[in-house]
């Protein structure tokens, strides 16, 4: 078997990642020791799974493979859930992070996502389709990342989205039930079928005597008698 083979039968087994994973920024980091400077990398990743949960993590490290795999995990533990009304958000929110000041808007539905920087990027992770963004002030990228994320935390499901909720947990619930009680018919009807062949079997069955063989005695050869 050749290497390419095994490599491709490893990677068939492997799973679907759960976020997806989007590089904000990587800077290059110098910091003034006792031996002269420092040299490490900073990076900025936003992961999401598009439907509703979104994170952001810093990570540093001297090579940017490293930091990048450290924000990842720190983004991982990060995560937060976005109420979702349809395809936007459900009301304005406003917020400001340092020199950083965001101001969100819903949309309706063929409006797009009209953000500029990382918020745009935020918003397609979290699943958003439809969204008005204006940025205020700095365009530092990790101030925008956070403040994006701080905007997303005033959101709150309004009383209709809640109530769509509730229906659609209702209405699941109720289909699981019809299932376990359709389940439940299947397997009695199955058990009463197996009852009904044995009883079946039971009555037409009819003992059969077998006869023991008799042994056939051997013809014994005569001795020539000697003349």
């Amino acid at each position: 078997m050749s290497k390419g083979a095994h490599k491709k039968s490893n990677n068939q087994r492997r799973d679907p990642k759960e976020f997806a994973e989007e590089v904000i920024q990587i800077d290059r980091v110098t910091r003034v020791v006792k031996g002269g400077r420092k040299l490490r990398f900073r990076a900025t990743v936003i992961i999401g799974n598009r439907k509703g949960k979104v994170g952001y993590g810093l990570g540093k490290s001297n090579e940017v493979t490293g930091a990048i795999k450290k924000a990842i995990d720190q983004a991982k533990k990060s995560l937060i859930e976005i109420p979702i009304d349809n395809t936007t958000i459900p009301h304005m929110t406003k917020t400001k992070f340092k020199a950083a000041k965001l101001l969100m808007m819903p949309a309706g539905p063929g409006t797009g996502i009209i953000a500029g920087g990382p918020t745009r990027k935020i918003a397609e992770l979290a699943g958003l389709k439809d969204l008005l963004c204006k940025s205020f002030g700095t365009s530092n990228k990790v101030n925008v990342t956070k403040a994006t994320f701080e905007c997303f935390k005033l959101l709150k499901a309004t009383p209709i989205m809640l109530k769509k909720q509730k229906e659609k947990a209702s209405q699941q619930i109720a289909n699981q039930n019809k299932q376990n009680l359709v389940r439940k018919e299947t397997a009695q009807k199955a058990n009463v079928k197996k009852t009904l062949t044995k009883q079946v079997n039971k009555a037409t069955k009819t003992p059969v005597k077998v006869e023991a063989k008799k042994p056939v005695a051997k013809p014994v050869a005569k001795k020539e008698q000697s003349k």
